[in-house]
């Protein structure tokens, strides 16, 4: 696998972003993020363009409809699928209109949030079904492989694969419900979860040649799991770092030092009431470099600055205005300011 492809001082986004038009929502992530966009995800319309059903667009011969308790299992290609399959295809043609990028970010739920968000008939979890899992791990690698291989023919750009896995603490933890909401959803052990997790990051690496993105956002990610998964690149809330444990810095510090990426997300993703500067945006990445004992100027090559979560719920005026500073936080990487 190739060294990434994006240059040095790039920055990107999480994924979603507000609205309903994919070719608005296309032109703005390509106008502000021109060395590094990506496919954007816009679950404001609804049923299938949310992370769940998105990546259920790409699977190949399993299917699922909504019921009121979400996603579940159909027995064939109903309106609920074709749908999230005919919203994927819009944003891929809004991308492919929208302008030319050495590379391009795409995003899907990771095994276990996949398993965790979809449900068996009779309305357990997917996850609740080791078989079922590795059906349905199978039949989204197969998609991806089909989403990657059309998004490179599409856009010319090389491809970084992002696996959003916002459920995996909870799968660790046992803390999902079941259907009757009185018990929880056995944990998942630890070396099952990576095994997993390694096996669909070395897949998006085969399709793509570069190092694959796996994106937690919770307060405490499990970092030492995912680098030894193999994730390329850690995309993690840098703002929540604050008062971190040592077990997890120590993580991010073994992660960073074997030449993991991290994506840092460092700018509000609504808008706050009062806006930052800039130095005050970058100060948890330089604060973590800091404590982790690593030159500032590590920050150039090996980071990667973000919003600090998806857009979804965000303005369309602050989504301008955010991508811009999450740019010129990369760009400050590069070249950082005098007082700096």
């Amino acid at each position: 696998m190739s060294e990434h492809v994006w240059p040095p001082g790039a920055a990107t986004a999480v994924g979603s972003m507000p609205g309903a038009d994919p070719a608005e929502a296309a032109a703005v992530v390509f106008g502000e993020l021109p060395d590094f966009p990506h496919l954007p995800e816009l679950p404001a319309r609804g049923v299938g363009a949310d992370l769940i059903g998105r990546t259920a667009a790409m699977l190949v011969d399993l299917a699922i409809e909504v019921v009121p308790s979400g996603y579940r299992v159909a027995a064939r290609p109903g309106r609920d699928h074709r749908r999230a399959v005919d919203l994927l295809r819009w944003d891929l043609d809004a991308v492919t209109e929208a302008g030319a990028a050495p590379v391009i970010k795409t995003q899907l739920a990771g095994p276990w949030t996949l398993a965790a968000g979809i449900e068996l008939p009779r309305g357990h979890r997917v996850l609740t079904d080791r078989g079922a899992v590795r059906e349905f791990t199978d039949s989204a690698l197969e998609g991806l492989a089909a989403h990657v291989g059309e998004l490179k023919a599409r856009t010319g750009a090389e491809v970084v694969v992002q696996f959003d896995e916002p459920t995996l603490p909870a799968v660790l933890a046992g803390s999902l419900p079941t259907p009757s909401g009185y018990g929880t959803v056995p944990a998942v052990p630890e070396p099952e979860a990576r095994e997993l997790l390694n096996r669909v990051i070395q897949r998006a690496g085969e399709l793509t040649g570069q190092p694959v993105v796996v994106h937690c956002c919770a307060a405490r990610p499990p970092v030492g799991l995912l680098h030894a998964a193999g994730a390329g690149a850690l995309a993690i809330d840098a703002t929540l770092l604050g008062g971190a444990p040592s077990t997890l810095l120590d993580e991010l510090g073994e992660a960073w030092d074997s030449g993991t990426v991290l994506f840092l997300g460092l700018v509000p993703a609504l808008e706050p009431a009062r806006r930052p500067a800039l130095r005050e945006l970058a100060q948890p990445a330089l604060a973590l470099a800091d404590r982790l004992g690593f030159n500032r100027s590590t920050l150039a090559d090996r980071a990667v600055p973000t919003p600090t979560c998806g857009f979804a719920g965000a303005t369309a005026d602050w989504v301008r205005r955010a991508l811009k500073l999450t740019t010129d936080l990369g760009k400050a990487f590069v070249e950082p300011p005098e007082g700096w």
